[in-house]
């Protein structure tokens, strides 16, 4: 089977788990996923499931990106900060939905990774930067949204302080990788109003920048 054909097939396959944004659809098609997984996996960067990356570390599985995009509500005047730029598959999908990403790592070689596969793919309205990403990036906020692809124990309070007013935050939580939730913030008049969403397994997010060898 083709990458083309590959492709069709998890879009039919995320129709029927519920995406039924047609913008985020659009996007999952345009990434090709094969551009953000190690060769060795390259037979199954169309499959719905998560693999493996350099660190511990992986790419998301399509259903959780295309869920999590879903759950921004995001229009293309928007601008996010997404926290973990993994692979930058993710990423590259908020691209195509905001008008401009802003993407923390705290991995250097992961970053500097992303940012050439990008490059590669002319991304252009992606910023990134190696960081601690539960500090944000107060020097571009407030933005209208905010992802974690990596799961909090408790709500993280700066980046919360960094969401725009009607805003929204989609996070991870738990403290466990048994007992994870996804998690939608609103940012309202009266505070911020959660919405618990659907069980999830994502690696800890963790403080400061990472030692590599």
């Amino acid at each position: 089977m083709s990458e083309h054909e590959e492709a069709i097939r998890l879009l039919m396959e995320l129709r029927r788990q519920g995406i039924t944004d047609q913008r985020v659809l659009k996007a999952i098609e345009k990434v090709p996923r094969e551009e953000f997984v190690a060769e060795i996996f390259r037979h199954e960067a169309w499959a719905n499931k998560a693999l493996p990356i350099a660190h511990g570390q992986s790419i998301s599985q399509p259903f959780v990106v295309a869920y999590m995009s879903q759950q921004l509500e995001l229009s293309d005047r928007m601008t996010v900060l997404e926290v973990g730029t993994g692979s930058g598959y993710q990423t590259a999908v908020l691209s195509h939905l905001a008008r401009r990403v802003y993407s923390i790592e705290r991995f250097r070689s992961l970053s500097l990774e992303a940012q050439n596969r990008l490059n590669r793919l002319r991304i252009i309205n992606a910023t990134l930067r190696i960081g601690d990403g539960l500090k944000g990036w107060p020097e571009a906020a407030p933005f209208d949204r905010i992802i974690l692809t990596a799961c909090v124990e408790r709500r993280p309070v700066e980046l919360a302080q960094q969401l725009k007013a009607g805003g929204i935050l989609i996070m991870p939580i738990g403290d466990s990788s048994e007992s994870q939730r996804l998690v939608k913030l609103e940012n309202t008049e009266n505070g911020l109003s959660e919405t618990e969403l659907i069980p999830v397994r994502f690696v800890p997010a963790l403080e400061g920048i990472a030692r590599e060898l």
